[in-house]
C-alpha cells in the first residue's frame, strides 16, 4: 500500500513545526504519559496528595518550594482515535477546508506520533449505525487504512451518533485507553453526561473540536440542500447576530460539560494549525496531571 496519508501528515507537520521534523510533537507526545520508570523526566510544584518520596529536597532547597520529580511511564499505550461522522463532516471550516480533511489531518498526526513511540494505534467511527472497528495496532500500514476508510465512508454518510459510538467504545472495550475524539461543537454537545461519566472511570479522555463554518455570511453553503443559501438570508444582520449567540452558547456549555469531568480538548479549523493545537492539548493534558 501506497502511504499517501501518512506521507502528506509527515509533510504537514513538517512544514508548519519551526525546528527541524516534528521534534516540538514528538517531544510532548513522549512526556504526556507520566508513570513510574528510571526515566526521569522533569521538576513540577508540589500539590498535595503527591508522594513525599517523589520531592527532591536539594531542588526544593535551592528554589524555595517544593518540587516533586517527574517520570515518563515505560509502558506501551493504546491510542484510540474516534471519529465523528455525518454529512456535518462535509461542511467547511471558516478557511475553506472540509472539516474531514482536517479531521484527518489531526487524526493522522496523532496516530503518527504514537506510531513513532511504539504505541498501539486504533480507530472507531459510526457510518450511519453500522460500527467501523480498527483493532489497536503499531504499523504505518494499519494507521493509513483507518484514515483512508474514513475518507471514503465519510463521503457515503448522512447521519451522526457520537454517544452512540462512545457508548459502544464502553461496552466492548475494557482495557485501559487513551481515547481521542475528533468532532465539532454539535458533536461534543451530543454525548451525554452519563456517558462521560463512565467513560473518564475507564479511559484517558481527550477532545479535539473542528470549527464549523459560520451558517451566515457572505457565501454561505447549506450542506444539505447542496447549493449556497440566497444572500438575503445570509446577510440579514438579526440571523447573523441570533447565529453568533447560538454557537456562543453551545460552546460555553461544551466547555462547562467537559470541564467538569477534567477532560482537555482543543479546536482546530485548518490543516495549518494542527500541529501548534495538537502540541497544546498534548502539552496541557500532561500539567493536568491526568493519570
Amino acid at each position: 500500500m501506497i502511504l499517501d496519508y501518512i506521507t502528506k501528515i509527515k509533510s504537514n507537520m513538517a512544514i508548519h513545526t519551526h525546528i527541524k521534523a516534528t521534534s516540538i510533537l514528538d517531544g510532548s507526545y513522549k512526556s504526556v504519559f507520566m508513570g513510574k520508570s528510571l526515566n526521569f523526566e522533569d521538576l513540577r510544584e508540589y500539590i498535595p496528595g503527591d508522594n513525599i518520596r517523589d520531592i527532591d529536597w536539594k531542588a526544593s532547597s535551592r528554589s524555595r518550594m517544593l518540587l516533586v520529580k517527574r517520570y515518563i511511564a515505560e509502558k506501551k499505550h493504546n491510542i484510540m482515535i474516534v471519529f465523528d461522522t455525518g454529512v456535518k463532516m462535509l461542511a467547511d471550516t471558516d478557511t475553506g477546508e472540509t472539516k474531514k480533511d482536517v479531521a484527518i489531518y489531526a487524526a493522522g498526526t496523532l496516530a503518527y506520533l504514537a506510531y513513532s513511540n511504539g504505541d498501539f494505534v486504533g480507530s472507531l467511527y459510526n457510518i450511519d449505525g453500522k460500527m467501523r472497528f480498527f483493532p489497536l495496532r503499531t504499523r504505518l500500514y494499519d494507521i493509513e487504512n483507518f484514515l483512508s476508510k474514513y475518507d471514503k465512508d465519510i463521503k457515503n454518510s448522512k447521519k451522526s451518533d457520537l454517544n452512540k459510538t462512545l457508548e459502544y467504545l464502553l461496552k466492548n472495550f475494557r482495557r485501559k485507553m487513551v481515547v481521542f475524539v475528533v468532532t465539532d461543537m454539535n458533536g461534543i454537545s451530543s454525548v451525554s453526561e452519563q456517558v462521560l461519566k463512565k467513560l473518564i472511570c475507564q479511559h484517558d479522555m481527550l477532545f479535539i473540536n473542528i470549527k464549523d463554518a459560520d451558517l451566515t455570511g457572505d457565501r454561505a453553503y447549506k450542506i444539505e440542500k447542496n447549493r449556497y443559501l440566497p444572500r438575503f438570508v445570509t446577510m440579514d444582520k438579526k440571523l447573523i447576530k441570533m447565529e453568533q449567540d447560538i454557537k456562543t452558547k453551545i460552546s460555553q456549555e461544551n466547555e462547562k460539560k467537559l470541564k467538569h469531568h477534567a477532560i482537555i480538548s482543543t479546536d482546530v479549523d485548518s490543516k495549518e494549525n494542527i500541529t501548534m493545537k495538537i502540541t497544546e492539548l498534548l502539552e496541557r493534558h500532561r500539567y493536568a496531571g491526568i493519570r
